[in-house]
């Protein structure tokens, strides 16, 4: 199935969560935070999607305003992949935790906490993976800066 054939399909499941195709890539679609982790059980449960599998996920810093979080499915019985992104509002990214549904979704949200400042709730060791425990910041974010560090022009 092509994201366009997910969209109907999710848009009816779920009509309480927005959808809708993203115009800058034709295999993902973007969604409201407001359907995860449901959305996400269900693509993963429902034997017509069957997305076994988390290929990654990541974020993407867009500012002035967004932290988007993007996830890539990927299913096995079908031979199918879908690309999924959250929007996340910058001032306080979060979004429930994919720990219980994946496991490998473990690390990837704790990377991405260290690095983005996602915070993903639900998830039962979120602390930092690469930067150590008392680093300040997230050095992924656009607008990170460091005393030791030469700023990034405009």
């Amino acid at each position: 199935m092509s994201p366009d054939e997910f969209l109907p399909i999710l848009q009816a499941r779920f009509p309480q969560v927005e959808f809708r195709l993203d115009p800058l890539n034709p295999q993902a679609l973007i969604m409201s935070a407001s359907g995860v982790p449901e959305v996400f059980g269900w693509l993963r449960d429902a034997p017509e999607a069957a997305m076994q599998y988390l290929e990654f996920s990541t974020a993407v810093d867009s500012p002035p305003d967004c932290l988007c979080v993007v996830y890539s499915l990927y299913s096995y019985t079908h031979r199918h992949r879908l690309a999924l992104k959250v929007d996340l509002p910058r001032h306080a990214p979060t979004i429930p935790t994919l720990s219980h549904l994946w496991e490998n979704a473990d690390w990837n949200e704790r990377e991405i906490y260290d690095l983005f400042g996602v915070f993903f709730s639900g998830h039962e060791d979120l602390r930092r993976l690469m930067m150590p425990e008392d680093w300040e910041g997230h050095p992924l974010r656009k607008d990170y800066s460091h005393p030791n560090l030469t700023p990034r022009p405009d």
